[in-house]
């Protein structure tokens, strides 16, 4: 018999964080990991919002538009990119 894989709070932070981004990138043009950390729960691992935001990427939903260092202090100057909703037709 096989055991069902369980989901951790990483996977539901993960979801959670994903539409998150989708909203931030409609009510701003632009938006970076210190917006969403402003809008979310802690994440259980600090690689989490990057694995947030890859998935936003690859499911259409933003893309990348330039990078900087985050002003943030949990980030001690981190790199920082900042994304924008991508709209229908670009590829």
């Amino acid at each position: 018999m096989t055991q069902a894989m369980a989901l951790d709070d990483s996977d539901f932070w993960i979801e959670d964080a994903v539409a998150t981004i989708h909203s931030l990138s409609y009510a701003q043009e632009f938006l970076t990991a210190d917006d969403l950390r402003r809008e979310m729960r802690p994440p259980a691992h600090p690689n989490l919002p990057g694995l947030a935001f890859g998935q936003a990427k690859r499911q259409g939903l933003i893309e990348a538009v330039s990078h900087s260092t985050s002003r943030s202090r949990s980030r001690k100057n981190g790199s920082l990119r900042t994304w924008t909703r991508k709209t229908k037709g670009e590829s």
